[in-house]
């Protein structure tokens, strides 16, 4: 089965960040997603750039809506994501569980699947 594990960060996190714990951190996540595809269970791995250089896209009755970012209501962004090939849930849970990221965000663990599931 197929989990996609969501790093899910407070928005402004990475801007108290020196540029040298940046670097740890993104080099902490790609040692992490080595381990993973060494597992075999990697399936893929991105990092996201900030929400400020994002776009929202909402079409409503034909009319499209395009809001630029930064998003002002939101309090926490998708930073990331981990595509991952599981037996079971449990193990993505434990998975998510040696995520460095889940020491300081949410590792949101979903199972790929149908919208109706």
């Amino acid at each position: 089965m197929i989990y996609m594990l969501l790093i899910v960060e407070p928005v402004g996190q990475r801007d108290e960040r020196t540029l040298e714990e940046a670097h740890d951190v993104y080099g902490q996540m790609g040692q992490f997603a080595e381990v993973l595809k060494s597992r075999g269970v990697l399936r893929g791995v991105e990092s996201l750039s900030s929400q400020e250089k994002g776009a929202r896209v909402q079409v409503r009755n034909g009319q499209s809506k395009v809001i630029d970012g930064p998003f002002a209501e939101a309090k926490e962004m998708i930073g990331g994501f981990f595509l991952v090939d599981c037996e079971t849930s449990q193990e993505a849970i434990t998975i998510a569980e040696a995520c460095p990221a889940a020491s300081w965000a949410t590792v949101e663990v979903r199972k790929v699947g149908p919208c109706w599931e």
